[in-house]
């Protein structure tokens, strides 16, 4: 979200321009525009941990590469845009200056302020699908707490260490560990994790499109043993392959299956099966924390039960695609559009299997307290964005480390307009906002600010009539 800081560039490139056309009309050449210029050196300043060839994967040049003059800012305006996208930095400036005295050179300078990589906090979240559904409630027993550390950027190569503690109503534990880079090219990338996760209470079905629980305060009902590997391929900079394969152990309690017998596959509490993950993603957008501009698609498949376990009856599979096209309409107007689609193509899925609306990012603006769990869905975002507070840089000097006291945000009235549709022919009886189109509006105010942090506050109106306020802490679209 920083502006590429050109000024000073035009100012020497004019200047070196003006000294091309002096030495031409001195020299008795005839006189031209300056059509390329050759990137004599590359500079990096203020990247204390992070390897330069990580920073050199995300640039459209290299030195000696030579480059026609109309296409210079363009390439130093995406270098930027895609530096600042690996989350490694608060800032990053990049500039380009003449070399004196030497026809048609230039260096290129680029400054970093790095964020602050390693976070061993302690862990406060809610248990329920979304902080509005919580506040709703207002249970303080619905609580987690733990402890959290994630350290990005470990040995200054973009990998990712993840250990992961959490007690209170939802335990898990998880070691996780990603390389983005494993080959020589930096085109390939690994991961592994492996966790354990348990509750006392857990949803089993869904009636009048409200989760339904089952609570059990002297054991726990449900307990979940997994582990996944993962394989990465980004050949250039914004197409991405992702490969996953993973191995659940899932067990419940037998009053859950007693509850709900088509909770899960088979006739017993427990499932053993393999997953195989795939995802491709095509990520053209400005900022990815906050887009204003560009485009994002991704496609997805999922299938749960591989066969590779003869215990396991498990069989179930989706395909997922999103896209979401944003736009600078004029001044300080920006629109954006976004539509996802779920389709299972296997209709008899048990509960446990089935995640239609309501969950993550895929809801409608309106509908926050309930749940579609629909086979097959579609849902179309919109918003009309206005920039009431262009992104504006803040110093706080009290505050030591630099990591911290230069802060840059911004503020965004928006109008928006959702609809979705849920198919279900499993429990449509008893969930009434299934199999039929699902309209939401409203208005919202995003604060948008470093360490890829979003704060959104809307009013939102849905179908029944109903409005209230809902607090989301990630983009709309």
């Amino acid at each position: 979200m920083i502006k590429f800081i050109t000024n000073k560039f035009w100012f020497n490139f004019i200047f070196l321009l003006s000294a091309v056309v002096s030495y031409n009309l001195s020299s008795g050449q005839d006189t031209g525009i300056l059509d390329y210029v050759v990137v004599r050196d590359i500079t990096f300043k203020g990247n204390k941990i992070t390897r330069e060839r990580i920073i050199q994967r995300e640039l459209l040049f290299k030195k000696s590469d030579t480059i026609p003059t109309p296409d210079l800012e363009e390439k130093l305006q995406q270098s930027q845009k895609n530096l600042m996208n690996t989350s490694l930095f608060n800032f990053v400036t990049v500039e380009a200056t003449p070399v004196e005295g030497m026809q048609n050179q230039v260096d290129i300078n680029i400054d970093f302020l790095e964020r602050w990589y390693i976070w061993p906090v302690p862990l406060l979240e809610f248990a329920d699908r979304n902080f509005n559904e919580w506040l709703k409630k207002k249970d303080w027993t619905r609580l987690n707490y733990g402890m959290f550390l994630t350290w990005n950027n470990f040995r200054g190569r973009r990998e990712k260490l993840v250990v992961f503690t959490r007690l209170g109503y939802d335990q898990k534990y998880q070691l996780g560990y990603q390389i983005p880079y494993v080959n020589r090219k930096q085109t390939i990338g690994l991961g592994f994790a492996g966790g354990f996760s348990q509750n006392h209470e857990i949803p089993y079905n869904s009636y009048d499109n409200k989760e339904v629980y089952y609570k059990d305060e002297n054991q726990q009902v449900r307990r979940e043993v997994y582990a996944y590997s993962e394989l990465y391929y980004r050949k250039g900079i914004h197409n991405k392959h992702w490969l996953k394969l993973i191995y659940n152990d899932l067990e419940v309690d037998d009053s859950i299956t007693i509850k709900n017998s088509n909770y899960m596959f088979g006739t017993g509490n427990r499932n053993q099966y393999l997953t195989f993950y795939y995802q491709f993603r095509s990520d053209f957008r400005d900022y990815t924390q906050y887009p204003l501009k560009g485009y994002y698609f991704d496609v997805e498949l999922d299938k749960k039960g591989l066969g590779a376990i003869s215990s396991s009856k498990v069989n179930s599979m989706f395909v997922k695609a999103n896209y979401r096209k944003y736009f600078h309409l004029k001044g300080k107007f920006f629109w954006a559009s976004g539509f996802t689609a779920k389709v299972s193509p296997f209709w008899q899925q048990p509960y446990y299997y089935i995640r239609g609306l309501g969950y993550g990012r895929e809801f409608v603006r309106g509908y926050e307290y309930y749940v579609i769990d629909a086979q097959h869905y579609g849902v179309l975002k919109n918003n009309l964005k206005f920039e009431l507070v262009s992104q504006r840089v803040q110093e706080f000097k009290f505050i030591p480390s630099d990591k911290f006291n230069k802060l840059y945000y911004a503020f965004y009235l928006n109008v928006f307009a959702d609809f979705g549709y849920g198919f279900d022919n499993r429990n449509n009886v008893y969930n009434p906002l299934s199999n039929q189109l699902l309209p939401g509006y409203g208005i919202g105010l995003d604060f948008v600010t470093y360490y890829d942090f979003v704060f959104r506050l809307e009013y939102s109106f849905n179908k029944m009539g109903e409005s209230g306020f809902f607090i989301h802490f990630m983009p709309s679209i």
